[in-house]
């Protein structure tokens, strides 16, 4: 079955020849984004907190009650989720804030100093571009995209409108990773030829109906949809397994993955996108209505010697190296393992424990953030929306692949890996994990990416797809009426 039907892809490669030709200011656009309050830490910063079901509450937790903050509006599609993140916020504040259901509404209050996005991936970007445009600061979850192509935008926007934008990638703040990467850029495992990411997560099947599902008579289901295609709701749970499904969420690799990617790319100390990535991946296990791939190995090729491998495992596993959701970086004197957000160990190249990396939690990438808000430098973030774009990106371009990618067993020979001996070694272990979870590979179908090359600087495809202009499209995507980003700048 093709990826798109002809309607889709056409639409998204006339979107994406578009964006190059965005207009920029009007004195609209000028008078909305008069800057928020700038200043020491005694100005109280007006904070709105959008999406409160899930990872929105550590947004109200990082705010509520720190750094002179305080929460003035909840805001979600479905009413029916609010009731947490009222209660929370009036027991320490004294009163409940005010609940807005529909986003847009914050943007008109000029009061408000920042808007924190907990929302499902496809809602990251224009609801961070019609903030900033509206003169506010936006904290946005990862990953900062749900494709390549708004990721620019986005820092188009940060900057033309003169706001700070962080991105919930919060190792980049936690004083054990900054340690250990700091420790890497210094020469102190010598070269760095390799990075790996992993995102070893059981996940278990999300079921299937037989039917389209009701969306809870609390939400406003045509907001909670916004850029993304109104569909039936083909699946039991809506509010957490949009994950899997292509039109909202990025798989495990755009969910937890995204982490292990930002801080993989982070130790190479490389700027921009690879060369190339290639993909090999499936949804083994089980049989349910997700459809993204639970397992997945990418390679990617930044040039210079250096490369990236990524793999997702959504099936019970052993660890590699220590490190089930962490990194490792390998250099010619040495490598650094860190299994988590905030600890690791580096080795010399016997295996001896050379020094050791602790520190760091959730609220200090928010404290940045609030310093970066008030000093209004986009250079004072940790993770500017530059970087969380690139980061999300590698996620974006190996899903391409994957989705891409033709149709074979598990078992069928591939030499997509051919130059990186580690990423074949990778593909022999990542096989012996399927076997062992019971997954027969003569029968498990997977797909088998093909290599993409990639233009750094121009953020496009150059070669390796059998239809390039098919590839690109998939880069950006379509979006419903009143909710186009294009627009939105």
């Amino acid at each position: 079955m093709s990826v798109f039907h002809r309607r889709e892809f056409l639409a998204r490669t006339a979107l994406l020849a578009g964006t190059s030709a965005l207009a920029v200011g009007s004195s609209r656009a000028a008078e909305e984004a008069k800057p928020a309050k700038r200043g020491a830490a005694s100005d109280r910063l007006r904070v709105a907190v959008v999406g409160v079901h899930g990872r929105g509450m550590s947004h109200v937790g990082a705010f509520l009650g720190k750094n002179n903050c305080e929460i003035v509006a909840a805001c979600d599609c479905d009413e029916g989720v609010i009731k947490n993140a009222m209660n929370t916020i009036q027991k320490v504040q004294g009163e409940a804030p005010r609940f807005v259901q529909d986003f847009r509404k914050l943007l008109d209050d000029k009061s408000i100093d920042v808007i924190s996005i907990a929302t499902p991936n496809h809602w990251h970007a224009l609801m961070a571009v019609w903030a900033m445009r509206a003169g506010k600061h936006v904290y946005v979850e990862k990953p900062a995209t749900h494709n390549v192509r708004e990721g620019a935008l986005m820092t188009q926007a940060a900057r033309k409108y003169d706001r700070v934008c962080q991105v919930g990638t919060q190792s980049r703040s936690n004083a054990g990773m900054r340690d250990a990467i700091a420790y890497i850029h210094a020469g102190n495992i010598g070269k760095v030829s390799l990075a790996y990411g992993n995102c070893y997560k059981p996940r278990k099947s999300i079921g299937k109906v037989t039917a389209p599902t009701t969306p809870p008579a609390t939400m406003d289901y045509d907001l909670w949809c916004g850029p993304a295609p109104k569909s039936p709701v083909d699946r039991k749970g809506l509010h957490y397994d949009w994950h899997w499904i292509w039109n909202y969420g990025n798989g495990d690799f755009g969910n937890q993955g995204v982490h292990e990617a930002d801080k993989a790319r982070w130790g190479l100390n490389v700027a921009g996108l690879p060369n190339s990535v290639v993909t090999v991946g499936g949804r083994f296990g089980y049989v349910d209505d997700g459809e993204t791939p639970n397992t997945e190995l990418a390679l990617y090729d930044f040039g210079n010697g250096q490369n990236m491998i990524f793999e997702v495992r959504g099936l019970d596993t052993k660890d590699y190296k220590g490190t089930k959701v962490g990194n490792i970086w390998f250099g010619d004197k040495g490598y650094v393992v860190c299994p988590s957000y905030s600890s690791g160990v580096a080795y010399d190249n016997d295996g001896n424990e050379v020094k050791e990396f602790k520190g760091g939690g959730d609220q200090a990438h928010f404290d940045n953030f609030v310093k970066a808000a008030r000093s209004g430098k986009h250079t004072d973030l940790n993770c500017d929306i530059a970087e969380g774009h690139l980061s999300a990106a590698l996620c974006h371009l190996a899903n391409i692949s994957y989705r891409l990618g033709k149709e074979a067993p598990m078992d069928a020979p591939t030499d997509v890996f051919t130059g990186c001996k580690e990423a074949g070694e990778a593909l022999t272990r990542l096989k012996a994990h399927l076997t062992d979870n019971k997954v027969d590979l003569a029968k498990a179908v997977g797909r088998v990416g093909p290599k993409l090359l990639i233009d750094p600087k121009s953020e496009q495809f150059t070669g390796g797809a059998d239809d390039l202009a098919k590839a690109n499209a998939m880069l950006f995507r379509e979006y419903r009426k009143g909710f186009d980003i294009s627009e939105a700048l």
